[in-house]
């Protein structure tokens, strides 16, 4: 297994989020505190979302990629621009709608060597519910092919 990390970069009004490997839960707190970040410097130009070396993402990192472009929209009228060169991936965003609120493209991202890890944050159980249930609330907004294969699983998490 590789364990995933999230790297991330602001360089001449461009914010890059790069996720390695295997991207999961675990990442979502440090994810969505960057998210929060990005939204306080509001001087940017736009939002980059380098998947090229992502080997699988889960449904909760999904849920707070389209909160960013959500907030990006609201906020700035910015619509964020997500790169994946793996045909799985492309299918997965797809699927979930993630044409609707992206620009999705297929050119790698240069100066990966800008790029730093996210810090790990260690959240209490409660704040990881919160921040999937708001996450999978996210997707299921996108369409009704989301709000059905996450409707049991948002209900479960309401009801804990």
């Amino acid at each position: 297994m590789n364990p995933g990390r999230i790297q991330f970069a602001e360089q001449d009004g461009t914010f890059v989020l790069k996720f390695v490997g295997e991207v999961r839960l675990t990442l979502c707190s440090a994810l969505d505190a960057t998210i929060e970040k990005i939204f306080t410097a509001l001087d940017f130009s736009a939002i980059v979302i380098d998947l090229t070396e992502t080997r699988s993402i889960d449904s909760t990192t999904l849920g707070l990629l389209a909160k960013l472009s959500i907030l990006s929209r609201q906020k700035i009228g910015l619509l964020p621009t997500v790169v994946t060169t793996h045909d799985d991936i492309t299918r997965l965003l797809q699927s979930m709608g993630f044409d609707q609120v992206f620009n999705i493209v297929h050119k790698p991202v240069p100066c990966p060597e800008c790029l730093d890890d996210l810090p790990s944050q260690d959240e209490s159980e409660d704040v990881v519910r919160s921040k999937v249930l708001e996450a999978h609330r996210i997707l299921m907004s996108l369409n009704e092919s989301n709000r059905e294969a996450f409707h049991d699983l948002v209900n479960a998490l309401e009801h804990q």
